[in-house]
């Protein structure tokens, strides 16, 4: 690492910059004792990894890698599933619902896979998380609870927190309904003789001897150690619990989480240690702005955003204003497409400052890729739209006379991103397409336009076309600029918006522009 780029990061005013800054604040500018700088992300494993995974990963790695940029100082990412956790109710996208029914309220990872390719449910899923990572290729070292729990790494931690019972429980209680206070223990006995997790009241410690004494449902007392995996911990409590076990020095949260983040950090002062760095960052929204659920799956998928954009461009959704909520739906994917190719294309004439300020240099851990041949996404998509076509062979053909230089070998980004252009107006621009007849008056400046276009060269540059379609609109039909551009792409294109008129005739080719017009004025059905 250049001096220079360490001067930078240390004045930059990205946000992965200023929260890796109070990680190293908080570590007092040193190595922690386990030699390492831990950031941590955690999964709970009885779903499928989802697009609120990947942006906490995502946006942890930002913050990891700007850190590495300040520092020397070794870091590590823990990818922590709480396969421990209890199966509370039956996931509705799994098989062999009836089966997994009978297995209710035992640890995930003891509960059998009803997809019958691993030794648990628990571990089926860890293998999805890990393979959704993998596939980002992010870098991470998993961690299993039922592992951690089993083999005595949580084994001290566990025995601090029954030596501060009465602490932990008067900062939990304050916290719960009455009647939940009633039966609350920050311990969860697995009983031996079902292996469920317990949710009943701790009548008894014993520090000494390292075990709860519990009160089951029959009113029988049983005395438990707290240590080896015989008992986990409530959620809360377990986060804290790990934090101080593994001197966890950021995580990240939703802001749903911001009160279970203050009291788990409260917890983590009462077993000894100071509590971790990170931020509360915003709620994904709907449609409709309503905050997603993947109970109500009213979300977007990361399977469904990868069919019509690259995997950079939802890291450049993740990057923006990560404090701040945001609408989390399929008409979002073209703008952070054009957002992130932009910044790619700034990325190699840029000097260092303004490099580490560009979100592609922190989507691609300061090593953006860089390919000549550019074209914007919305310009394929309205390319695309006036070819009513899937074959990306088509669209290469208007491509390749406009920039002679791409072919989809040596341009395979702009390749990948015709095929992701394709998808996209199939599924959402064609079944909506609404054409219209022009006016009197739009009639007779388009036609004025067909005059226009037919003295240009074919080799005319955009810019110029621009200013021609420009002059026609500042005429008195149209009350503003705005409406006469309106009006080319309701009736040439059978949509409100498109793109840069100019760009567009240049790409799809004068004379082909010339006979989209004439069908127009001629009243030919464009949608077909």
């Amino acid at each position: 690492m250049t001096d220079d780029l360490r001067s930078i990061s240390e004045n930059s005013n990205a946000w992965p910059f200023a929260e890796a800054r109070s990680v190293l604040k908080r570590i007092g500018n040193k190595t922690p004792e386990k030699g390492y700088v831990l950031f941590e992300t955690g999964y709970g494993p009885s779903g499928l990894p989802h697009i609120g995974t990947f942006a906490e990963v995502a946006r942890t790695s930002m913050v990891r890698h700007a850190f590495q940029q300040l520092s020397d100082i070794p870091t590590k990412l823990f990818a922590f599933s709480d396969d421990m956790d209890g199966l509370r109710k039956v996931p509705d996208n799994v098989p062999n619902k009836d089966m997994l029914e009978k297995h209710l309220n035992k640890p995930l990872s003891e509960v059998p896979d009803p997809f019958g390719t691993h030794e648990s449910f628990g571990y089926h899923n860890n293998d999805r998380l890990k393979a959704f990572l993998d596939s980002f290729g992010f870098e991470y070292d998993f961690k299993s609870s039922t592992e951690m729990y089993t083999t005595g790494v949580f084994d001290e931690a566990l025995m601090a927190l029954l030596a501060n019972y009465e602490k932990v429980m008067g900062i939990m209680l304050p916290s719960l309904r009455e009647e939940r206070s009633q039966t609350y223990s920050p311990f969860l006995p697995i009983c031996p003789e079902t292996r469920h997790v317990l949710q009943v009241p701790v009548v008894e410690t014993n520090v000494d001897a390292g075990t709860i004494v519990y009160e089951r449902e029959d009113g029988k007392k049983v005395e438990t150690l707290v240590t080896g995996g015989h008992c986990k911990l409530q959620w809360k409590p377990d986060w804290a619990m790990r934090w101080h076990a593994l001197d966890v020095d950021y995580e990240m949260s939703g802001k749903d989480l911001i009160d279970s983040v203050k009291l788990s950090g409260r917890i983590r002062q009462a077993l000894g240690s100071p509590d971790r760095v990170g931020f509360s960052y915003e709620l994904f929204l709907d449609d409709n702005g309503e905050k997603i659920s993947k109970s109500r799956g009213n979300g977007l998928a990361v399977e469904e955003w990868l069919r019509y954009a690259p995997q950079e461009s939802l890291s450049q959704f993740m990057y923006g204003k990560p404090k701040t909520a945001k609408r989390l739906f399929f008409d979002v994917i073209p703008k952070n497409v054009d957002e992130y190719l932009t910044h790619v294309e700034k990325f190699p004439g840029q000097d260092l400052a303004k490099q580490v300020e560009n979100p592609a240099w922190h989507i691609h851990g300061g090593k953006p890729p860089h390919e000549s041949a550019h074209l914007s996404y919305n310009i394929l998509l309205n390319l695309a739209s006036v070819c009513h076509t899937e074959d990306k062979a088509v669209l290469w053909h208007f491509i390749s006379r406009y920039r002679p230089d791409a072919t989809p070998e040596n341009a395979p980004i702009l390749d990948k991103l015709v095929e992701y252009a394709i998808n996209y107006y199939q599924d959402f621009i064609r079944p909506n397409k609404q054409y219209r007849k022009p006016t009197e008056g739009e009639a007779e400046a388009m036609a004025d336009l067909l005059v226009q276009l037919k003295e240009l060269p074919t080799d005319t540059e955009p810019s110029d076309i621009q200013s021609v379609v420009y002059e026609i609109g500042k005429r008195e039909t149209f009350p503003e600029l705005r409406a006469w551009f309106k009006a080319l792409y309701e009736i040439l294109l059978g949509q409100s918006e498109g793109p840069r008129m100019g760009s567009f005739i240049a790409l799809y080719g004068i004379p082909e522009s010339i006979t989209l017009i004439e069908r127009a004025l001629a009243g030919e059905d464009l949608a077909s």
